[in-house]
């Protein structure tokens, strides 16, 4: 958001309720090409308007719009319409783009069963109403389901993988052995190894997952270092064998005494000097605000806890757990790396 006064309860509401068209707003501006000249701002009204061949009282309209929103700051020098200068906020056309754009991560969640809830969620809080177990159950139960959750989770890594990549001289030693702890279809896995040729990993999840880790070996041409292990990790014993152990994205779906379980599995299976891993959505506004479509839609999913944390509940695990030299690596998505005694 531009610097400046928060939005007051009123004006936040007036903004949700026009959200449909805010959005309408803010893809038109990055489809016109807009926000590349407002980020690389401050930039004239009148200089917006004659490069993309618009009408200037109604592109002062659009951006009165954005402004609304927070998106964009305007400067006033004079009464005339045509000198108002505008700036957007830092990183506008780059949140644009993963909001909105092709790949979006908020398109591809329209896909599930939230409209099961709308209009009903007095209902929902009060037990009435679920989200069909058919539509949406956690953990996943039938193929489909597992197919297309994974999916979501893949499309939703490039600030993880971007992270792990900063630290990857850091977090492997050639011939590193890996287990990722739920992970997935194998992509982040498979990232991980293309970033370093000397390390190996193994995803480890339930058996369902195993033809899509397949896939993911065979169409990365990993081979034998792409591994998996079928599991679960509620039930059994995390396998040992490995010099570090990850968790990503997959603690916070679970209730607070079952994330320190698997923290507690972790130390258990691993040697002296192996590492854990844990890399997570850590609650901040903008990370609760980016959360917000699955808070809702699991409002119907008592399975599933998605509960947000912040990174102390972690540091302070693990350091009970007798996990050494703990950090948390900068990035997009932090990192906590503990080392076992």
């Amino acid at each position: 958001m531009v610097s400046g006064p928060s939005l007051s309860p009123r004006a936040l509401l007036h903004l949700l309720f026009n959200g449909a068209r805010a959005v309408d707003v803010v893809q038109a501006a990055l489809q016109m090409g807009l926000l590349d000249a407002l980020e690389r701002g401050p930039v004239s009204l009148g200089e917006l308007a004659a490069r993309h061949g618009l009408i200037p009282g109604r592109l002062y309209k659009l951006l009165d719009c954005l402004e609304s929103l927070g998106l964009v700051r305007r400067e006033q020098p004079s009464d005339a319409l045509v000198e108002a200068r505008y700036t957007a906020a830092p990183g506008l056309r780059a949140a644009a783009d993963v909001v909105l754009g092709p790949g979006s991560l908020e398109r591809d969640r329209e896909r599930y069963a939230w409209r099961a809830l709308r209009g009903r969620l007095p209902e929902v809080l009060r037990g009435a109403v679920s989200v069909p177990a058919a539509d949406f159950a956690w953990p996943p139960s039938t193929p489909e389901q597992v197919a297309s959750f994974e999916a979501s989770m893949a499309a939703g890594l490039g600030p993880i993988v971007e992270a792990f990549r900063a630290h990857a001289g850091r977090l492997w030693r050639d011939g590193a052995r890996l287990l990722d702890v739920g992970g997935g279809d194998g992509t982040l896995a498979a990232h991980l190894l293309e970033q370093r040729s000397g390390l190996h990993a193994t995803v480890y999840n339930l058996p369902a997952t195993e033809p899509l880790v397949a896939r993911t070996r065979e169409a990365r041409g990993l081979g034998a270092r792409l591994g998996f292990t079928a599991g679960d990790f509620l039930r059994e014993p995390l396998p040992g064998g490995h010099d570090a152990i990850s968790f990503v994205r997959v603690l916070h779906d679970w209730p607070a005494e079952t994330a320190r379980a698997l923290m507690r599995a972790a130390h258990a299976a691993l040697p002296p000097g192996g590492q854990i891993l844990i890399s997570e959505e850590f609650r901040t506004p903008e990370r609760l605000a980016a959360q917000f479509f699955w808070s809702y839609l699991l409002m119907g999913v008592d399975s599933c806890v998605s509960r947000l944390r912040e990174v102390e509940f972690y540091t302070s695990a693990l350091r009970e757990l007798g996990f050494q030299g703990i950090e948390v690596l900068p990035g997009p998505f932090e990192i906590v790396v503990g080392i076992k005694r």
